[in-house]
């Protein structure tokens, strides 16, 4: 008997999504996929869809059209708590910090294990990872400065067990040395095989870390490829990045 290999389903794997805002129609046909372990760049400028496609993806505003795989189960139209429990986790933008809840009640509130009970992430890792929480464990979320709300928001996701986790505006109002340790950060989980997407301006980080790239414009894909393709087509980049 010959055993057939049959290679594992791509962690996210979304096809022809058009997603709407009442009339307004913002996807137009979006193809979008993410393997395991990999580190995809989301590009464009405001109001292209980058937000609108990470919240199709993650069950926050469902497609019209469409379908969208997760494990390789469809999971198009699925509600966010079951997206979730499939190993996704989200760095919203704007942080969605509580103000009265304390560090450690951030971090106990999300734990749980990842799928098939893994349990890698737990809160004495998350301290080691961001020393500067385990000095703040007791204080609120409102006495937190902008970095170290970004820096909770991602332990809390971690705390989570994620197979990927989606940053959306990574470093966005943040000091560049505070940026700096981000990235420093993004960098450990990507070399620790956790597929992260990322939104964010910085384009020169993105390109470091980033195994695949996919801009859009107005909606649809502009470019997918590999950060250094793009990188070499300075036209492109100053036409749809500023860059």
């Amino acid at each position: 008997m010959i055993d057939v290999y049959e290679p594992e389903p791509a962690l996210i794997e979304a096809r022809g999504l058009h997603t709407f805002y009442g009339a307004s129609h913002v996807l137009h046909g979006v193809d979008f996929a993410v393997g395991r372990g990999e580190t995809v760049a989301l590009l464009g400028r405001n109001g292209m869809g980058k937000t609108t496609l990470l919240r199709s993806l993650l069950g926050l505003t469902p497609p019209r059209h469409g379908s969208v795989r997760i494990n390789g189960v469809d999971m198009t139209g699925a509600p966010p708590h079951r997206v979730a429990r499939e190993g996704l986790a989200l760095v919203p933008e704007g942080r969605g910090i509580f103000a009265k809840l304390t560090v450690r009640e951030h971090l106990q509130l999300a734990a749980r294990p990842g799928r098939h009970g893994r349990t890698d992430w737990t809160l004495e890792r998350v301290l080691d990872t961001f020393p500067r929480l385990a000095e703040r464990l007791h204080q609120g979320g409102a006495l937190l400065s902008g970095g170290e709300q970004q820096m909770l928001t991602i332990g809390r996701a971690l705390m989570t067990n994620p197979d990927l986790i989606v940053l959306d505006e990574a470093t966005e109002g943040l000091s560049p040395r505070i940026a700096k340790e981000i990235w420093t950060i993004i960098r450990q989980l990507r070399d620790g095989r956790i597929a992260c997407v990322i939104v964010d301006k910085n384009f020169a980080a993105l390109s470091a870390l980033a195994d695949r790239a996919v801009l859009l414009v107005k909606g649809r894909v502009a470019f997918a490829g590999a950060p250094m393709r793009l990188k070499a087509d300075p036209a492109l980049l100053q036409r749809h990045l500023g860059v």
